[in-house]
């Protein structure tokens, strides 16, 4: 079957077997990013954007993503590297498996509500599982960002 969608900024038309996981196809277009993780759709590694809002890529067909745009980490820019520079600076990058899902959902997140309190943060990072912190550092992170994209804001004014 034939589809046609924007993936990172980028149109892609291509003939694809009707079972094709979405996570497959951007694997398979260089963004690897997207990890493989539990095939169930309840660790959050294969979490992508689609038109803005995160999806989970194994559990979803690439011919349902026909018509939308799918961005994922690398098609992120500096919005997704002013965010890890203070992932890691807290520490919560370790391993960095699970870090491009965290930094996915964050991004959605922040874009929904700039100024999320503690708990918004973690209702909304819940889904992404992570086996080396005890998840601390990333919502220190977040804090962090948070706060500074505020004063970046203000100072601009």
């Amino acid at each position: 079957m034939q589809i046609k969608l924007t993936l990172n900024g980028k149109p892609v038309s291509e003939e694809i077997a009707a079972d094709l996981l979405l996570l497959d196809f951007v694997r398979a277009h260089g963004c690897a990013s997207v990890k493989r993780g539990c095939e169930t759709a309840n660790c959050g590694l294969c979490t992508v954007l689609m038109d803005g809002k995160p999806v989970l890529s194994c559990s979803m067909l690439a011919a349902r993503a026909a018509g939308h745009e799918i961005t994922t980490l690398e098609g992120m820019g500096a919005e997704a590297e002013e965010l890890a520079a203070f992932i890691a600076d807290q520490g919560a990058e370790q391993c960095g498996f699970c870090n491009p899902g965290f930094m996915m959902n964050t991004i959605a997140l922040l874009r929904e509500n700039p100024t999320p309190s503690d708990d918004e943060i973690r209702a909304y990072l819940a889904g992404n599982l992570c086996r080396c912190s005890g998840y601390e550092g990333q919502l220190r992170g977040v804090r962090a960002f948070v706060a500074w994209r505020a004063q970046k804001g203000r100072c601009a004014e």
